[in-house]
């Protein structure tokens, strides 16, 4: 029968490290790091940058994506630790978590190899990119809530959890499009975009638009076409994306880190008068008809006809708590537990004052109220896409 949700279109493996702080002290002192080395923006070629790339983040309590010279440099590193092997990548992800409630999607995969054909949803029909097994392993570096780091001259405290993902991953550097995927989409009710940021080319991005842009061909005319954002390796690549699918996308999703990024400033995000401004900024940049934007104390939709969007931004936001509480193993008890919980008294003082500011041209949903001390941080947003795209339909 055909699948009225399709996602693409990247996938992969994560290697999900146990955070040690013992490991990352003994580093710090076998690499002679300091402090005035720490940044989030240099480039990786030895395991040395990585340790620093990382400590960057730490330091400067924020997330990312990196490319690293190597997925040689993620086998040393991810080796030191204890580590479990998952799949990455929103579509697969959003199609574990949505399964569990019941609904079966269409996806395409860059990657295929025994860990993708282990863990993906055996009644989820899809096409690969790539005719051969391959395995090019992203590392996640997660983070917690009061987390020191002190070595040397370096004592870093973790203000809030979050996490860091690293890779040098060929299949979704070149994200070649399978265009049999469009035999799969032909009765979609939603379409997830994602996947592209990891590319490095500007003239094989191009390629792969067009060729997207035929596999889009096959969807019915009222289909949503859902874009996530993502921490591109080229940031100018995110406007090309917006030049091509623009007039296709019907929902643009993003999360806070992203939003700032955008708009190129720091948002107070529970400052409804400054997150009024980086949406009307934002908007500026891109013109769609809805923006989704979801955060640690909230998720919102900006644009006309946002409450139509209610009950997905409720369904984002609980599948994300979940996955936040019980990580890969939750379960539709937790999923309702958590579905039944007090909202954040933070996020609902925003949610009453954003609408007071915007009136009909937002929605904003808080996120439940939840005391988690060993916090999954990894997958959050795609847990979010996972809960919300089923809603649509």
């Amino acid at each position: 029968m055909p699948e009225k949700i399709a996602l693409g279109l990247g996938d992969n493996i994560d290697y999900e490290i146990a955070w040690d702080s013992a490991v990352i002290e003994a580093l710090i002192g076998h690499y002679g790091v300091c402090a005035a080395e720490l940044t989030t923006g240099q480039a990786i070629n030895s395991e040395r940058d990585l340790l620093i790339s990382i400590l960057g983040f730490v330091q400067a309590g924020i997330g990312g994506e990196r490319h690293v010279a190597s997925s040689a440099i993620i086998e040393q590193f991810a080796r030191r630790f204890d580590l479990k092997i998952t799949l990455g990548g929103t579509s697969v992800r959003a199609a574990i978590a949505m399964r569990k409630l019941g609904h079966t999607s269409a996806l395409h995969l860059a990657t295929v190899n025994e860990h993708v054909r282990r863990l993906i949803p055996p009644d989820s029909p899809y096409v690969c990119s790539n005719a051969q097994d391959s395995a090019y392993p992203h590392l996640i570096v997660q983070f917690g809530q009061g987390t020191r780091v002190r070595a040397g001259d370096i004592d870093l405290c973790v203000s809030r959890p979050n996490r860091i993902i690293y890779h040098d991953d060929h299949d979704n550097i070149r994200m070649a499009i399978n265009e049999g995927f469009a035999a799969l989409i032909t009765a979609a009710r939603v379409f997830l975009v994602s996947g592209f940021n990891a590319m490095h080319s500007e003239a094989l991005l191009r390629e792969r638009l067009d060729a997207l842009l035929r596999v889009m061909g096959a969807l019915p005319p009222d289909t949503w076409v859902f874009y996530e954002d993502a921490g591109f390796y080229d940031p100018s690549f995110s406007h090309l994306i917006l030049s091509v699918l623009g007039p296709r996308i019907s929902i643009y999703s993003l999360n806070e880190d992203e939003l700032q990024g955008h708009v190129g400033r720091k948002v107070d995000m529970l400052d409804a008068a400054q997150v009024k401004e980086a949406l009307a900024d934002l908007q500026k940049l891109i013109s769609v008809p809805l923006i989704v934007v979801h955060s640690m104390h909230w998720a919102l939709a900006y644009g006309e006809g946002s409450a139509r969007l209610e009950r997905a931004l409720r369904g984002g936001v609980t599948m994300a708590t979940t996955r936040l509480c019980y990580g890969d193993d939750w379960t539709v008890e937790n999923y309702r537990e958590v579905s039944s919980l007090l909202r954040n008294e933070q996020g609902a003082a925003f949610a009453a004052a954003i609408a007071g500011l915007l009136g009909n041209q937002v929605r904003c949903v808080p996120v439940a109220q939840v005391d988690q001390v060993d916090a999954t941080t990894i997958g959050l947003g795609d847990a979010f896409v996972g809960g919300f795209l089923p809603a649509l339909v």
